[in-house]
């Protein structure tokens, strides 16, 4: 990471946006700090993204669950309490939530 100063954020002060998923859709707060992008993102139930996705993140699951499928066919369930990680270009990926969840987003 690049030098950047001390700074604390209000999520509250974030204004969200939405983005439709092919089914559901996903709030998002999102901060930029130089290259870095950080995102709270609430997802609905029955969402299901719209693309495959080659960015690398850092995703912490807050409350709820999510299911993550790869490319290859591998499929991942992040509960609440766990993270995944992975680099840009690396596993193509793309995210649904049966009941909704609450995620924190490092990319």
């Amino acid at each position: 990471m690049n030098a950047f100063p001390f700074q604390v954020l209000n999520w509250d002060a974030i204004e969200p946006t939405n983005h439709n998923g092919t089914t559901g859709f996903a709030t998002w707060q999102a901060f930029h700090m130089n290259e870095i992008r950080i995102r709270k993102v609430q997802y609905s139930a029955g969402y299901e993204a719209d693309h495959w996705c080659s960015k690398g993140h850092i995703i912490y699951c807050i409350e709820g669950s999510m299911l993550t499928e790869l490319t290859n066919g591998a499929k991942h369930l992040l509960m609440a309490g766990m993270s995944y990680h992975v680099g840009d270009n690396s596993d193509a990926h793309r995210s649904s939530s049966e009941n909704g969840c609450l995620l924190l987003i490092v990319d």
